[in-house]
C-alpha cells in the first residue's frame, strides 16, 4: 500500500511537471506574435445537382456538411475562416438572376464554430452553379492585409453561367499580385468538371483533388486549411533539358516543370563528400491517360554511370504518381582538403522520365505538370544505413534467415537419418 502510495505521488509530479513544460501560462500563451493571421475562405456549392446520392450512400450535399463539421472542428485557432456558398437561394430558370446566386454565409474572422456549424446546416441544394461569380466574390472576402490567404472551392460540377469562364476569374485573381491560392476539389467529377478545376487551381498555383468518399473530403479540406496556417514553400519553375550536359544547376528546395507524354528530362545537383542526396518527384495526370503509366527518377554521373535510381507505375485512374530516391556520398579523405580547400562537389545528373501515354482525343500540350524536391543532407556515418545498400538493414536479417534456414536443414538431415539407422535396426 505505501510503495502504491509513493509510486501515484510519482506518476502525479512527473504529469505536473510535462504540463508545466507543454501547457506554460497563460499570460506567455497569448503574447502577440506580430504576424498577420492566414485567412481562409471555404466556397461550396450548394446548387440542384449537390441532391446526387453517390457519396457513400448518401447526398453530396450531407457528405459535405459532415465534412464541414469535422473541419470546423479542426480549424486551428489562429485561422480566420469564412464560408461563401454558390446556387443556395435561387431555384428558377432566370440565368441572370441564378448566376449572380453567390452569398458569404459566414464572414472571414475568428471563428464561431458553433455559429458556422448551424449556418451550414440550414443549406439545401437549390440552383446554379455559378462558379465565377462566387470566385470573384471570395476574392473580395479576403481582400485587404498582408496575411496568406486561400480559398477552396468544393463543387461537383462546371460552371453554368458562362461566358463568365472561371479559369479567366482565376487568372485575373492571380494577376492582382495579391498572393492568393485557389485550391479545388471535385466530388464525383467527369471529365469536363476536373478539367475545368483543374484550370482554377493551376492559375493560382493551387492544387485539384477529385473525392468520391465522405474521409476523403473532410481529410483534403483540413489539410488545406493547415496549409493556409503553415503555407509550404512555393515551387520554384525551371525547365529541364533534354540532355544532362545542358541541364539546368538546381539547389535544395521545390521545382515545378512541365513534361510531355513520354519525355525525359535532365537536371543537375552538386553533391559534397559527406552529403546525402534526396531527391524525389511527382507528376500530375491532369487530364485522361491511358491505363497503364509509370515515372523514373535516376540519379546519374556526368559520364553516364546510373548510380540509383527509384521508379513507381500504376494500373487504373491516377490524379499523381511520384518516385524518390537517396544517395550518400562518402566523406573525404583526410588527405582530400589538406592543403585548406573545400573538397570538390560531384555533379549529379537526376533523370526524370515519365511513361504516360493519352487517349487520341486528348491534347497531349501542354506537358503534364512535375514537381521536383531536392534536398541535401549530412550523410549516414555507418555503412549499414538504408542508404549505403539496396536492402540496409534487412542484409542483416537476410542473413540470419540464411544462416538458420541452413542450420534447421542440417538438423533435419541429422534426424532422418538417425530414423533410417535405428528403424534398419
Amino acid at each position: 500500500m505505501i510503495i502504491s502510495s509513493r509510486l501515484a505521488a510519482a506518476v502525479c509530479g512527473l504529469v505536473a511537471t510535462l504540463a508545466v513544460g507543454l501547457f506554460p501560462p497563460a499570460a506567455a500563451a497569448d503574447e502577440p506574435t506580430g504576424k498577420p493571421a492566414p485567412k481562409v475562405d471555404l466556397v461550396l456549392d450548394v446548387s440542384g445537382s449537390m441532391r446526387a446520392r453517390d457519396i457513400d450512400g448518401q447526398s453530396r450535399m450531407a457528405a459535405a456538411k459532415q465534412a464541414f463539421n469535422e473541419v470546423l472542428d479542426a480549424v486551428p485557432q489562429e485561422v480566420e475562416l469564412g464560408i461563401r456558398t454558390l446556387g443556395a437561394n435561387y431555384p428558377g430558370k432566370d440565368t441572370k438572376v441564378g448566376c449572380k446566386d453567390t452569398r458569404q454565409l459566414y464572414p472571414v474572422g475568428p471563428l464561431d464554430r458553433t455559429e458556422a456549424k448551424t449556418a451550414v446546416a440550414t443549406l439545401v441544394p437549390t440552383g446554379w452553379t455559378p462558379i465565377g461569380p462566387a470566385l470573384l466574390g471570395a476574392a473580395e472576402d479576403l481582400d485587404g492585409g498582408d496575411a496568406t490567404r486561400r480559398i477552396v472551392l468544393i463543387t461537383d460540377g462546371e460552371d453554368t453561367c458562362a461566358p463568365l469562364d472561371p479559369c479567366e476569374v482565376a487568372r485575373e485573381i492571380a494577376a492582382r499580385g495579391i498572393h492568393l491560392t485557389i485550391d479545388t476539389l471535385g466530388l464525383v467529377p467527369d471529365a469536363k468538371t476536373r478539367r475545368q478545376l483543374t484550370c482554377i487551381a493551376e492559375a493560382t498555383g493551387g492544387t485539384y483533388t477529385s473525392v468520391r468518399h465522405t474521409d476523403e473530403l473532410s481529410g483534403r479540406v483540413k489539410q488545406l486549411v493547415d496549409r493556409a496556417a503553415d503555407p509550404v514553400v512555393t515551387p520554384v519553375a525551371t525547365e529541364g533539358a533534354a540532355r544532362c550536359a545542358d541541364a539546368p544547376q538546381i539547389k535544395p528546395g521545390l521545382y515545378s516543370d512541365r513534361e510531355k507524354f513520354s519525355e525525359h528530362r535532365w537536371y543537375r545537383v552538386d553533391v559534397l563528400p559527406g552529403q546525402e542526396l534526396r531527391a524525389s518527384v511527382s507528376v500530375a495526370a491532369d487530364r485522361a491517360v491511358d491505363r497503364d503509366y509509370a515515372v523514373l527518377l535516376r540519379a546519374v554521373t556526368v559520364h553516364g554511370r546510373e548510380i540509383v535510381r527509384g521508379s513507381e507505375a500504376g494500373d487504373g485512374r491516377t490524379d499523381v504518381i511520384s518516385a524518390g530516391l537517396r544517395y550518400p556520398k562518402p566523406p573525404a579523405d583526410d588527405d582530400d582538403g589538406a592543403d585548406g580547400l573545400k573538397p570538390a562537389a560531384e555533379t549529379v545528373c537526376l533523370q526524370v522520365s515519365n511513361a504516360f501515354s493519352a487517349p487520341d482525343s486528348v491534347q497531349t500540350t501542354p506537358g503534364l505538370p512535375v514537381e521536383l524536391t531536392v534536398d541535401l543532407v549530412d550523410a549516414p556515418d555507418a555503412a549499414s544505413d538504408i542508404a549505403a545498400f539496396g536492402l540496409g538493414r534487412g542484409w542483416w536479417l537476410l542473413g540470419i534467415l540464411v544462416l538458420t534456414g541452413l542450420a534447421a536443414g542440417l538438423l533435419w538431415g541429422w534426424i532422418s537419418r538417425l530414423r533410417v539407422v535405428w528403424r534398419t535396426n
